[in-house]
């Protein structure tokens, strides 16, 4: 009787311990996600601006950040700021 109400406490505890360490890996994996879609859409935006009207955006740590964190949003402001800059 003893063995199951510890067995039962200790997959309690095994269930809880994972939940909270699996929780930084999925933001790490989300950010992760977004950084390389942010890299897709600034060279989407540079591929186009290149063509089009002669306008690049560097990609770096920076504006793959920001690209990948904001999305669309994100490329927009890049955009405007370069515009600006």
């Amino acid at each position: 009787m003893d063995a199951l109400i510890f067995g039962a406490i200790g997959l309690i505890l095994l269930v809880i311990l994972v939940k909270f360490f699996s929780w930084p890996l999925k933001i790490l994996m989300k950010l992760l996600i977004n950084g390389v879609l942010g890299v897709i859409l600034l060279l989407i935006t540079n591929y186009v601006g290149q063509q089009f009207f002669h306008f690049t955006i560097g990609i770096n740590v920076i504006t793959a950040l920001i690209a990948g964190f904001f999305g669309i949003p994100g490329v927009i402001f890049l955009i405007v700021f370069k515009l600006f800059l």
